[in-house]
């Protein structure tokens, strides 16, 4: 018996090659998806670039108003009414930082004196606003002597009790770091103005020590806090502190703020503590 050669008949090697179409690999679907889609994406970019729309940039709204409040202690530099805080960044100048060399905590007047005339130091006046369920020391409206704080920087509550130790576990941070602020512009500012700055409740904030020691006088480009739900009230608060004190602005501090607000375009600033100190308690 003769073999399908002789006989005549192909092959199956025969009849792939009679029948090339059956040697062609066919494509999958969500292939040629991914490669459209790529194509899409590549021609829309290159257009939104030349037509001047990329990369977007939030709309910061129509600048803030300012106006002049009295001279002297107990008041910021300039009154910033509420408004966006991206509008507000786009009023501050923006310099490189000068020397910190000459920096002396001492130039910000006595930590914690009683700008307000409120008859408690602005420690205390900070625990008592930021902190709840206080308890005070016998026969002192000030001086508080326990808490709980529900911690901005890293978002978990923390007990407050006072003494030589335990009270490192919540301090009082400037929000712009003193140091900053003497780099940024605050080294023209007078002694009284320079001492209202330090105590001014907008800049400053009842935190946890590690997360202040680690912040130290970084400003938004090298420290923000680790709970991302409170930078953009962060920086919202850093910017209406440089407002409110004429500060400026580095460009690298600048683009972080930035980049912070661009997920929460409409952040609203925040007025003086002196001026509206309820105002200064929201943080949302």
């Amino acid at each position: 018996m003769g073999s399908r050669a002789q006989t005549g008949q192909p092959s199956q090697r025969g009849r792939a090659r009679a029948n090339p179409q059956h040697c062609h690999t066919t494509r999958p679907p969500w292939r040629l998806a991914v490669v459209l889609a790529l194509t899409v994406l590549l021609a829309m970019t290159g257009w939104l670039h030349t037509a001047g729309r990329w990369p977007f940039t939030p709309d910061a709204g129509p600048p803030p108003v300012f106006s002049a409040p009295d001279p002297g202690p107990g008041q910021p530099v300039v009154a910033v009414q509420s408004g966006s805080a991206l509008a507000l960044l786009e009023t501050l100048p923006v310099k490189d930082k000068a020397a910190s060399s000459d920096y002396d905590r001492a130039l910000f007047g006595a930590p914690w004196a009683d700008a307000d005339a409120n008859g408690c130091d602005t420690r205390n006046d900070i625990l008592r606003r930021d902190l709840q369920r206080l308890e005070f020391t016998d026969g002192s409206p000030c001086l508080v002597a326990s808490g709980v704080l529900a911690e901005p920087y890293t978002a978990v509550d923390l007990a407050f009790e006072r003494g030589r130790e335990s009270s490192k576990a919540v301090q009082i941070d400037h929000v712009v770091a003193l140091g900053n602020a003497w780099q940024t512009g605050a080294a023209a500012l007078s002694p009284a103005q320079r001492e209202s700055l330090a105590n001014d409740p907008l800049n400053l904030l009842a935190v946890d020590g590690p997360a202040n020691q680690e912040k130290s006088s970084a400003d938004a480009a090298s420290w923000l806090p680790a709970s991302k739900k409170f930078r953009c009230h962060y920086v919202a608060r850093q910017i209406s502190v440089k407002a409110s004190y004429r500060l400026w602005v580095a460009p690298a501090e600048k683009a972080a703020m930035v980049r912070v607000l661009g997920l929460c375009p409409q952040q609203q600033s925040l007025p003086s503590g002196y001026l509206h100190p309820a105002e200064t308690q929201d943080r949302q």
